[in-house]
């Protein structure tokens, strides 16, 4: 083994954090990381590097020789490799969010050290299956079924989409069992399928040409397999609230992953903005430049309130299927926030930016399905909405920032911005209004996130720009929502509407 296969129970965690930053960075550097990036998947010799630095040892339990599951390490590292490459990073986080964490937290006894000490020693990867062909987001009606025979589960399907395809050891797999009539429960089963038995191992139908996150193949999967009883994953209760539960514990680690990218972004624009000379100054010194350097801060600011947040309540020891406005929130929020950090950082590169070679054209397509995947975006806003105006109404309040201040997950941001939630809701909305209520609500959660976080010592001016920063977009936000038209898509818009024959 190489010299990163130090004893990791006895290496402090600044010390194991650090040696993978360096290493990584030292790595990607040798080896190009800008080249590398115009090439589907790594060379085996560099994934083998990579994972001799134990990355996913914090996502083991210590009793199996990993460093114990700490949310706050966990994205750590996401964070460090998302610095490097946001790829690398979810792959990092598919594997720990994902596969390891759930595993930890259901998954039988009689398996558990065997799979873990195929992650430490030998670089093993899991991925997870929800998604179908015919079933996105709709993941309650996938078809993908499973049946009990002896000692065994057979399980049948199609899933798609899956980040790792034909790259995973391991495949945690959704579906619903089928009765003796052929009908599906309403429940959802989790089950673990192990690649190295031939019974177990999934068929690629075909890889995707997706146009960012080269570094990991996407395809169409085919599941016929035969797995052991001990496989399937033991609910606390449901198999739906186990869903919610894993889901949503990965959505709070999204900020680990946009930790480090958006400090990327705004170094890289801090870099390339002072160093830029045009006409007798720099592009700094640019009023307009101020602005969107500014915001990158802000979007740093506020991600690092994420971290900080989701380290404390988003451990394996918590029960997460009754948290979705919060994490809804960290995941739409931040994702948002990156793809942004990249167009902001292009636009400021110029044409040196527009190149997949650069690390701000790369994260433009890397950060896109960040606002798709585990929820697309415009969902879970209404979502968080949806959750908000439910308990308005049972508490029996209209007005929006009278009852955001009453919840505790917005309570101390709500009162900075009281002025400007000052408004009725008492009648069914639309759906675009939605999604703008819940982009403000998601706001304010994080702003009271921040406002926690600066009580610990966080750099109070960055916390004074974030807060003024967001008030900008929430008062866009509201206007957005105030203004909007019931405007409908025309059932012929070619009609009339040819100006070549008007001219």
């Amino acid at each position: 083994m190489t010299e990163s296969s130090y004893e990791l129970s006895g290496k402090s965690y600044p010390e194991f954090l650090n040696h993978f930053k360096t290493s990584l960075h030292h790595l990607f550097q040798t080896e190009n990381i800008d080249k590398l990036s115009l090439e589907r998947g790594l060379p085996p010799s560099v994934w083998k590097e990579i994972m001799n630095l134990k990355p996913l040892s914090v996502a083991v339990p210590s009793e199996f020789g990993g460093r114990g599951l700490k949310v706050k390490e966990c994205l750590g590292i996401l964070s460090a490799a998302s610095y490097e490459s946001l790829p690398l990073s979810l792959t990092f986080g598919i594997n720990i969010a994902l596969f390891l964490e759930p595993l930890a937290k259901y998954g039988n006894e009689s398996i558990k050290e065997n799979i873990f000490k195929h992650f430490l020693n030998y670089g093993a990867m899991g991925g997870l299956m929800i998604t179908e062909p015919d079933f996105g987001s709709d993941a309650l009606n996938m078809k993908t079924q499973n049946v009990l025979k002896g000692d065994f589960y057979e399980i049948k399907g199609t899933k798609h989409w899956q980040g790792l395809t034909g790259l995973a050891n391991y495949w945690l797999i959704t579906s619903r069992n089928a009765n003796a009539e052929g009908n599906l429960s309403r429940d959802v089963d989790f089950f673990i399928a192990d690649t190295h038995q031939s019974e177990q191992n999934i068929e690629v139908l075909e890889y995707y040409d997706n146009p960012g996150l080269y570094m990991i193949p996407y395809g169409l999967n085919k599941i016929d397999i035969k797995v052991p009883e001990a496989n399937k994953l033991v609910p606390e209760s449901t198999g739906l609230k186990m869903m919610l539960d894993i889901l949503h514990r990965s959505r709070f680690q999204f900020p680990g992953m946009g930790m480090g990218f958006l400090q990327r972004m705004l170094d890289e624009a801090l870099l390339h903005t002072r160093s830029r000379v045009v006409g007798n100054s720099n592009l700094y010194a640019l009023d307009q430049v101020q602005y969107q350097l500014t915001r990158l801060e802000s979007f740093f600011s506020l991600c690092s309130a994420m971290c900080a947040k989701s380290s404390k309540i988003s451990g394996i020891d918590f029960n997460l299927s009754s948290e979705g406005i919060h994490a809804n929130s960290m995941k739409a929020l931040v994702t948002d926030m990156m793809q942004e950090a990249a167009q902001i950082l292009v636009q400021l590169s110029g044409g040196k930016g527009y190149r997949m070679s650069h690390i701000g054209g790369r994260g433009i397509m890397d950060s896109r399905p960040f606002q798709i995947f585990e929820g697309s975006n415009e969902m879970l806003y209404t979502q968080i909405s949806e959750g908000i105006l439910k308990d308005m109404k049972k508490k029996k309040i209209e007005n929006v920032g009278e009852y955001l201040q009453q919840n505790v997950l917005s309570e101390n941001a709500a009162k900075l911005y009281a002025h400007n939630l000052d408004f009725n809701i008492n009648t069914a909305i639309s759906q675009r209004k939605m999604i703008d209520l819940g982009k403000v609500v998601a706001r304010v959660i994080t702003v009271n996130d921040l406002l926690e976080l600066s009580n610990a010592g966080f750099n109070q001016k960055l916390v004074d720009n974030s807060v003024e920063m967001t008030r900008q977009e929430i008062v866009t936000l509201l206007a957005s929502m105030n203004h909007h038209q019931d405007l409908k898509p025309l059932d012929d818009y070619s009609e009339n509407s040819n100006w070549i024959s008007l001219v």
